[in-house]
């Protein structure tokens, strides 16, 4: 992946390993034997383009090392099934896990790579009843698969994201009981969650298919929940703290910035102190 071989102009993640996992995540690496916060998460945990991300500004904010486990497009499949990862959790002073988005998780519609959760590995039987029609080797990620499924039938599509919304609630009440010691739920987006539009797959609805009533199910399995909401505006405009080559510029711009992850900082300091 291009975030992990940085070329001209590009940011040096300093990719690393912890344990037996065989995930790369954004260094340098951390030591587990001091308190520590551990992040679990997506694009926005990691940090991607981002010279210091808000795990890092919670580190620096409370005294403590911070553990940035996030993921590139991360589904909640990879901390689910990577057994190293729920271990540096229960070590932690407190867990902070970031919504991701329904789309990327294994369902009884299609199945997703374990690792690389935004990669479409294939359908099911019963997709393959459902879409007739649809020629599924044209897809290799999931959020062009749901964009066309989308475009194919609106009655089909919902049977599609009702899955995925069942899918990812006992998906996530499995991740949370596996995930010993406290644990705070973590909101970040450019809408709130009641404002979100379940019928679409673009990126300004991440996390896809997650509503309010999806997260209020969760209250009883986390111990705190934060929420931060940005101005859709500020992608595209505000590129202050962030790095990418030429190459990188169009996902970039995709990408909020570092007031997104200041703000996130600022909530999140407040909230987990709470656990220290």
């Amino acid at each position: 992946m291009a975030f992990e071989h940085p070329g001209d102009g590009a940011l040096d993640y300093l990719p690393c390993r912890y344990g037996e996992s065989k995930l790369l995540f954004r260094g340098p690496k951390k030591r587990l034997d001091e308190p520590y916060i551990a992040f679990f998460g997506s694009t926005e945990t990691y940090g991607r383009f981002i010279e210091t991300p808000f795990p890092d500004l919670v580190g620096d904010t409370l005294g403590l090392n911070s553990v940035n486990l996030g993921c590139v497009n991360a589904g909640i499949d990879v901390y689910n099934n990577d057994r190293t990862l729920l271990e540096i959790a229960a070590g932690a002073k407190v867990t902070v896990l970031q919504v991701m988005g329904a789309h990327n998780l294994s369902n009884r519609f299609y199945s997703v790579h374990p690792r690389r959760n935004d990669r479409f590995v294939g359908p099911s039987a019963l997709m393959q009843t459902v879409y007739r029609e649809v020629d599924f080797t044209d897809f290799a990620f999931t959020r062009h698969l749901m964009t066309s499924l989308r475009a194919q039938c609106r009655q089909r599509f919902e049977m599609v994201t009702n899955e995925l919304k069942a899918a990812w609630t006992a998906r996530m009440r499995s991740l949370l009981e596996k995930i010993k010691g406290p644990k705070v739920l973590l909101w970040l987006a450019d809408h709130r969650p009641e404002e979100a539009r379940i019928d679409q797959a673009d990126y300004a609805q991440d996390p896809l298919y997650i509503s309010r009533s999806m997260l209020d199910d969760l209250r009883s399995s986390i111990d705190g929940y934060v929420e931060v909401v940005y101005d859709p505006a500020i992608r595209a405009t505000q590129t202050e703290g962030m790095v990418f080559s030429e190459l990188e510029a169009p996902a970039a711009m995709e990408t909020p910035g570092m007031s997104v992850h200041r703000s996130a900082n600022a909530a999140l300091s407040e909230e987990l102190v709470k656990y220290l």
